[in-house]
């Protein structure tokens, strides 16, 4: 084999050598099918200021509950009923039977729940200033359903509680980078990639990074999709405000520092170098 040879097959392999490499994109492939997994991270999150709380009382006599949901109630006045609707229940009030509203009273409140201030504090109705930093949003629940009761306001009623402005961010390497809202609290780091359309091709699958602020202190936590320990981290569900960055791999990186025509130019390079080889064997024939 001549030297041109060997510099063309060297060409050749590495080539290929480029176009073969094998890329992880499984996710889980550690786990053993049909088997059960513990999930040892229990989530509960917690309130903290800046959250916007939605908070609604419910009860037998919808009456008697109407103080505690002026900010949580969206009221729609029409003609002949008053609706509260909010997603637990929609209470009815005939007007013939209340007299609640007339006929040039309609008009439309928009839902604003609670701001949680910067001391971690709410203003509810009639209770004033709450304390609700720092504990679970059932724990609440629970609170303001013991003093409707204990303080005499409302015999039986059922509070619920979420979250209003939950959001998380996905950028990086993902088919479509967004911001997320979601009605709830819980979301896991696999369901926010698949609303982002997954990852793309390039993207690590063992090294993702949540971005994680909380009582003024931000955190970097690393999970790798690729193992059955992910179900097991602090980051597997996600927080309000968490930003997950998925982090391109060497070859996405390699692509953005370098001509993206480098291989028409090895193309062309090896096009070259072949005609050159056959000039080369033609003038030495010719000069035999």
């Amino acid at each position: 084999m001549t030297k041109i040879n060997r510099i063309l097959l060297m060409i050749v392999a590495a080539l290929a050598a480029c176009s073969c490499r094998s890329h992880e994109v499984a996710y889980l492939s550690d786990a053993q099918r049909d088997t059960a997994v513990a999930i040892m991270e229990q989530y509960a999150t917690t309130i903290l200021p800046g959250d916007q709380i939605y908070i609604h009382v419910s009860s037998l006599t919808p009456q008697s509950v109407i103080p505690f949901n002026q900010e949580t109630h969206k009221v729609v006045m029409e003609s002949n009923s008053l609706e509260y609707l909010d997603n637990t229940q929609r209470a009815v009030v005939d007007q013939s039977k209340n007299n609640v509203i007339s006929e040039s009273q309609k008009t439309t409140t928009e839902v604003t729940g609670y701001f949680v201030t910067e001391r971690g504090t709410i203003n509810f109705p009639v209770f004033g200033e709450i304390m609700v930093a720092g504990i679970t949003h059932d724990s609440l629940c629970r609170y303001i359903e013991q003093r409707l009761k204990g303080e005499g306001y409302v015999n039986d009623p059922q509070v619920s509680c979420r979250l209003m402005n939950f959001r998380v961010t996905v950028v990086g390497e993902v088919r479509n980078p967004q911001q997320i809202h979601v009605a709830g609290t819980r979301l896991t780091v696999l369901e926010a990639l698949a609303i982002c359309g997954d990852l793309t091709d390039y993207g690590q699958r063992n090294n993702l990074t949540v971005v994680r602020t909380e009582n003024g202190v931000q955190t970097l936590g690393e999970i790798d999709l690729t193992k059955r320990e992910m179900l097991d981290s602090p980051y597997y569900y996600l927080h309000n405000n968490d930003i997950v960055y998925v982090e391109p791999d060497k070859r996405r990186k390699r692509q953005a520092v370098r001509d993206p025509n480098w291989p028409r130019y090895v193309s062309i390079g090896v096009s070259v170098w072949s005609l050159i080889r056959m000039n080369l064997n033609i003038i030495r024939v010719k000069n035999r």
